[in-house]
């Protein structure tokens, strides 16, 4: 565990969950000028491909070409993740130690359990990490309540918002790439899965192009918002360059 204060941190079930959902994003935001951060929830360990040391070095390398100033594994058990007070204590801490201003996560209703139950606990975590009288045996300060956005991956939801990706989405395929137990190797041995199929990374490719498509970009990653946003400045929001008819 390290002490690193972030401003946005990706909170995901398994090792590669972040790269393949908001990798683009996290890679924007350190090119802003922002400190970025990850917290994997699992090591993984009931995954069909590779071992829990293999995809510790994984994702270390990938968190190297993503340019994350902390990544830490909060090793709660993979497939038996539950919205439970002795989780939302594990996340608790980890938001008070890292302080966030933002957090990406999961998408909420998931079919994944881990993932569904992750985007709960991130977003109870998260209003719990500004209550003093909550788990003060830590010693930990608490926070003002970081926002939370879910990245749209496996339902139809539309998006609160979808970010341009399109200069970072080479650098997000590397990330994923560093993942290499995950995905198609022809020269593996062990069980196929989906993420092992030849044109999956084709596919993953297309659908950020199909959001990107949505706002006239090249690429993009979306997020749906269930809060209301403050909007300081309407004209500037609603401004930005589309490109949907040039």
């Amino acid at each position: 565990m390290q002490d690193t204060q972030v401003d946005v941190l990706a909170i995901f079930a398994h090792p590669d969950d972040l790269e393949l959902t908001v990798g683009g994003t996290m890679l924007k935001m350190k090119s802003l000028g922002y400190k970025t951060g990850a917290v994997d929830v699992t090591r993984g360990e009931m995954g069909t491909r590779g071992t829990v040391k293999g995809r510790a070095e994984e994702a270390e390398a990938a968190a190297e070409i993503l340019g994350l100033s902390v990544r830490e594994n909060l090793e709660l058990k993979d497939g038996h993740v539950f919205c439970d007070d002795p989780s939302r204590r594990v996340m608790v801490r980890a938001l008070r130690r890292l302080r966030p201003k933002v957090i990406f996560t999961h998408q909420i209703g998931d079919p994944h359990p881990d993932h569904d139950h992750i985007s709960q606990l991130v977003r109870e975590s998260a209003r719990l990490s500004s209550m003093g009288n909550y788990d003060r045996e830590s010693g930990l300060e608490r926070l003002k309540v970081p926002m939370v956005a879910h990245n749209i991956f496996s339902r139809n939801v539309r998006p609160s918002f979808v970010v341009d990706i399109s200069e970072f989405h080479e650098k997000k395929m590397d990330a994923i790439k560093a993942h290499a137990s995950q995905f198609h190797d022809p020269n593996s041995i062990e069980p196929e899965t989906r993420l092992t199929d030849a044109r999956f990374l084709e596919e993953l490719s297309n659908r950020s192009k199909y959001f990107g498509s949505l706002i006239g970009v090249e690429s993009g990653e979306p997020y749906f918002v269930r809060e209301a946003l403050n909007v300081q400045d309407p004209v500037e929001l609603l401004t930005q360059p589309m490109n949907l008819y040039s």
